[in-house]
């Protein structure tokens, strides 16, 4: 599976000048990250904000450095060649790239999850299902690991120790007679990665740096 795309960070909007008359064009837009907030310029914020508004094709895993180009391009917007601003969001820590599919501890010990949304629960029809969105709307359905960690993770250092814990706790299970299946660190973190895109995207979490 190819390298895909997640912004990081949480926005907390336009930042104006105090000038008379009002000026209209945002001085800079604030992105939380970690325990401080990044100065976004405009072309900054169309590259990061773009990133997060297919949660369907997040939900494939079709969200990559080349699709992101097309779509800041496709939106007639600035920047008009969108690749080294990718760049310098990647390297400020307000976009994150991995491959689901491959080895995750690097890119997991950089972030932490954070819930935005509604623990909805399950349903009758669908036990083994957990329901997670806004005003009763359901927005994402996810297993049971996964909705565990969407709920707990940011309590611990990383999203990493978060599924190093989960593996600990399900080992200590089993050994008190429980009937939890056996579950790796590895094992939990490629679960969460290919459902991490959607719940950052439809608005049911957000990523920030673990610091």
């Amino acid at each position: 599976m190819p390298t895909i795309i997640v912004p990081v960070g949480l926005n907390l909007g336009p930042s104006y000048r105090y000038v008379t008359p009002p000026d209209p064009t945002p001085e800079y837009w604030e992105v939380r990250l970690g325990s401080d907030s990044e100065e976004l310029t405009d072309e900054e914020f169309q590259v990061w904000g773009r990133a997060f508004l297919d949660p369907e094709r997040h939900a494939r895993l079709e969200v990559n450095r080349e699709t992101l180009q097309r779509d800041v391009i496709a939106a007639g917007n600035e920047p008009a060649t969108p690749g080294p601003v990718i760049d310098r969001l990647l390297g400020r820590g307000l976009l994150i790239e991995f491959d689901p599919d491959g080895e995750l501890e690097k890119a997991f010990r950089r972030i932490k999850l954070h819930p935005l949304a509604e623990g909805m629960g399950n349903t009758p029809e669908e036990p083994d299902r957990r329901l997670i969105g806004h005003n009763g709307q359901a927005h994402a359905k996810v297993n049971y690991t996964v909705y565990g960690m969407w709920a707990y993770s940011s309590s611990v250092g990383s999203l990493w120790d978060a599924c190093a814990d989960f593996e600990a706790g399900a080992k200590e299970q089993r050994e008190a007679g429980e009937d939890v299946e056996a579950a790796t660190a590895a094992e939990v973190a490629s679960e969460l990665a290919k459902t991490l895109p959607l719940l950052v995207a439809s608005g049911c979490a957000f990523l920030d740096l673990a610091r």
